[in-house]
């Protein structure tokens, strides 16, 4: 009888498949960055032509919620399998009740460790769709507002980036990155939250006013200047501790967990 033969190796992607995936990348890619230039409208309205500024922030406020749909449509394809969607319903429910549990408590975003943990284990793709149906669920209770899309592409991007930390880490440096990049992901969160609705947040005239006539420079100054005024020192400082602790704490046991429920 003869011996059995050795198990062959997975096959390698064919080139076709890759060449598929680009396309998919490209727009993806290129939807997001439209969505990073509408989020940074009050920074760019001033060198569009006169007659069009005022219709400047109007097009940002429509347009970032198409891209947030285009997005999930983009994405719903990587679901591929039950258990994936059963993982993405639980992980939203989980996220969704974290979220508006935390209303009320100024800048305490513990949904940001469901965010990192999940992108961590499962990929950005993932995380990125997680991010979005947390927020649209949980603002079935706290409200929809046209800061709503705003806040699912911005946690979208927060999950995402999770998914994108290098591979190779493991044990301590693995937490102590996540715990590095959730610092800086929450208070990017609240850069871009602030950027797009700061020259409706405050009325002209003072310092840190928003000037349609004013160049790049002055009106960034000025930005910073409210952001930090507003809440770099405050709820982004609050987001940041909660999430850098959140993280260190739970991270090892939620990070076996999820891994250990495989996606298929």
């Amino acid at each position: 009888m003869s011996a059995p033969s050795a198990p062959s190796a997975p096959a390698a992607p064919s080139q076709g498949a890759s060449a598929r995936r680009w396309p998919g990348v490209l727009a993806l890619a290129t939807t997001n960055l439209i969505a990073a230039l509408a989020f940074a409208w009050p920074l760019l309205a001033p060198a569009a032509p006169s007659q069009a500024r005022a219709a400047v922030p109007y097009a940002a406020l429509a347009l970032v919620p198409l891209l947030v749909l285009l997005a999930v449509v983009m994405l719903d394809g990587s679901l591929r399998s039950a258990r994936t969607l059963a993982m993405l319903g639980t992980l939203t429910a989980v996220g969704a009740a974290v979220r508006i549990a935390g209303t009320g408590a100024g800048g305490v975003e513990l949904v940001f460790i469901v965010l990192i943990l999940a992108g961590r284990a499962y990929g950005a793709r993932f995380a990125y769709l997680l991010g979005v149906l947390v927020i649209a669920v949980s603002s079935l209770v706290s409200g929809f507002g046209p800061w709503t899309p705003f806040q699912m592409m911005a946690c979208a991007w927060v999950g995402a980036g999770a998914g994108l930390l290098p591979a190779r880490l493991r044990g301590r440096a693995e937490i102590a990155a996540l715990a590095a990049y959730g610092a800086l992901a929450s208070f990017g969160f609240g850069l871009a939250m602030n950027l797009w609705f700061w020259p409706f947040a405050i009325g002209s005239g003072a310092s840190i006013s928003y000037d349609g006539d004013a160049g790049l420079g002055t009106n960034l100054a000025s930005f910073l200047a409210y952001s930090l005024v507003t809440s770099t020192l405050t709820w982004d400082l609050v987001r940041a501790v909660t999430t850098v602790v959140g993280v260190c704490l739970a991270g090892p046991a939620v990070l076996a967990a999820l891994r250990r429920a495989r996606l298929g």
